[in-house]
């Protein structure tokens, strides 16, 4: 089989790199590769409408790769070009080339799951309609498929009939929390269809609610009561799921994860749910990780729904989180998979690999530089800030801008933009992520994209034209 014949389209500043990268993996990734230099100094700068009218394929090559933060259509570099052509977006960071080469070209299908998303509104009953159909809503948004109103214990609900029908109203299923059967039964008349909790207190009230239920033990950390509950609900003919009830970190978490794979044991094929808020909100750490655990396990056990909270600040995103993550899980239990490289929208904190220059890499950039627009690189645990006369380097970043002013005439606005891309940076090095100058870095689903002043040089000091 013929190598084929891949295009990689650079600038001037990143052609000797690029060389470098490619002489590294090409031969061995069955690629003949072809370079265009256009006439810009960084081509991740270039719009396509302007890439376009410049960019001369050569006879035989059958796919061009351009750098991946290239803004505008892609169908506009196939224009006078001969047909056939495949044009695609490379990786942000051209050291990334030969893993997005390795990735399989077809993505991951993420579009199925099999578990839902149960989204509780703590104290509801405290809420506004307003406040309850905005969070409501919200959620929704973010993933969830049903919405659980949270009863405070101890005192009834007198608008509980018309916060459910307000949700069920607006196509959003709904189940109750609550152990006081008058506000259930009020709940369930009103449209909702799922009732949260039920045991030898209330089992045979749920007779006549008309909803399905969630079975729990009788006695909490145990299984005591569960079995005979499940059987009497199975007699009667009410619709159920089955909790054994998740017990936070410290209090008997490793105990209660048995009991969820002792009941899916018992009762195969048989509805679970599983409340994960036990855990990630009752422990100071990030979620995304915690959430992945559980998901796998609630898989593997056959658990078909999930309750969470997004109480916690650091479970703010939770609804988001379990969204991507139970299709991740889905195909990787599914078709026994290995759960990477499938969604990197749910790596937030550090990115998948963060990309290494050398000192020669440095060295060639700073010399390829021919204008006093500055460049910054994070590497190796320092910030460099270069151009085509200066270059400073430190982990300091006020000693940076110290040292960079001594040299170089900074006015207000110029001192803010390097100072606000200082500070990118230096998160950068802290967490193990890359760093791209004028791009936002990268927190997955949490990423805000950033303006990045390529049209207004006056503000940046860092646009870099032909």
């Amino acid at each position: 089989m013929g190598r084929q014949r891949v295009l990689f389209v650079t600038g001037k500043l990143a052609e000797k790199a690029l060389r470098r990268v490619l002489d590294g993996f090409a031969h061995d990734g069955g690629i003949e590769p072809e370079i265009a230099v256009l006439p810009i100094s960084v081509a991740a700068l270039a719009h396509t409408r302007w890439m376009a009218p410049r960019l001369k394929v050569p006879e035989g090559v059958g796919r061009v790769v351009i750098p991946g933060m290239c803004s505008g259509d892609l169908e506009e570099l196939a224009s006078g070009q001969l047909p056939g052509i495949q044009f695609e977006r490379g990786p942000n960071d051209l050291l990334d080339l030969p893993g997005h080469f390795k990735r399989p070209k077809v993505p991951p299908d993420l579009s199925r799951h099999s578990i839902e998303i149960i989204a509780e509104i703590n104290h509801a009953p405290r809420l506004s309609r307003e406040n309850l159909v905005a969070q409501s809503r919200e959620l929704v948004s973010a993933g969830a498929d049903r919405i659980d109103l949270g009863c405070d214990p101890g005192v009834s609900w007198n608008g509980v009939g018309d916060a459910v029908r307000a949700l069920v109203g607006l196509g959003i299923p709904v189940s109750i929390d609550s152990f006081d059967p008058g506000e259930v039964r009020e709940a369930t008349r009103a449209g909702a269809t799922l009732v949260l909790s039920v045991n030898c207190q209330n089992r045979e009230q749920s007779i006549d609610w008309g909803a399905e239920v969630v079975a729990i033990p009788d006695r909490p950390g145990t299984l005591e009561g569960l079995a005979e509950t499940v059987d009497f609900l199975e007699r009667n003919g009410v619709k159920h799921r089955i909790d054994p009830i998740l017990e936070p970190v410290g209090h008997g978490f490793g105990a209660s994860l048995l009991r969820y794979a002792e009941m899916a044991r018992c009762y195969p094929g048989k509805p679970m749910m599983m409340g994960t808020g036990n855990v990630t909100e009752l422990a100071e750490v990030d979620s995304a990780g915690v959430h992945l655990t559980l998901l796998a396990l609630a898989r593997e056990w056959g658990v078909t729904s999930v309750l969470t909270t997004q109480v916690a600040n650091w479970c703010r995103g939770a609804v988001k989180e379990i969204d991507h993550l139970r299709r991740v899980v889905e195909l990787a239990v599914g078709e026994r998979r290995l759960a990477k490289y499938l969604d990197p929208a749910v790596l937030l904190l550090r990115d998948r690999r963060v990309a290494r220059r050398t000192e020669r890499d440095l060295s060639e950039l700073q010399a390829a530089i021919t204008d006093s627009n500055f460049r910054i690189v994070a590497e190796d645990g320092e910030i460099h800030v270069m151009n085509h006369r200066t270059w400073v380097r430190g982990s300091d970043p006020f000693a940076l801008m110290r040292d960079l002013a001594s040299r170089e005439k900074l006015d207000a606005q110029h001192a803010l933009y390097l100072g606000y891309e200082i500070s990118k940076a230096v998160t950068a090095l802290t967490l193990g992520k890359n760093y791209t100058q004028d791009r936002a870095l990268d927190w997955g689903f949490l990423t805000r994209p950033e303006d990045t002043h390529r049209d207004r040089p006056d503000e940046r000091g860092g646009v870099v034209s032909s």
